[in-house]
């Protein structure tokens, strides 16, 4: 079940916008771990992938940092293409502390 979700775009070269969602599942225990199951709809195609966690919360914590990590690492944040609320305002996802000098806007200071 989708419990919450993100809309970002991308600007392509040719300028047109395109839209990619972030949907992020409600954590459920699976063979008895906790997982959360997130959704990027990158310009080049869907991923899904699992955070686990000793439980739900840091399965979600989990989630929102790897979601952090895949848009800040993408081709598409390097190129200054990706957009949330207004370019360089950053995508309001944490990370972990070994990517947070690659955070831009008010993720670099609030996260």
């Amino acid at each position: 079940m989708i419990m919450v979700d993100r809309n970002l775009s991308y600007r392509a070269e040719g300028g047109e916008t395109v839209r990619m969602q972030i949907r992020i599942h409600a954590p459920a225990t699976i063979d008895g771990h906790w997982v959360c199951v997130y959704e990027i709809d990158w310009p080049d195609g869907t991923r899904r992938m699992e955070a686990a966690g000793v439980d739900s919360m840091q399965a979600l914590v989990v989630a929102l940092q790897m979601i952090g990590a895949e848009l800040y690492t993408s081709s598409y944040h390097a190129e200054g293409r990706l957009v949330f609320d207004a370019p360089g305002s950053g995508y309001g996802f944490p990370v972990v502390p070994s990517l947070r000098p690659l955070l831009v806007g008010d993720d670099a200071r609030f996260f």
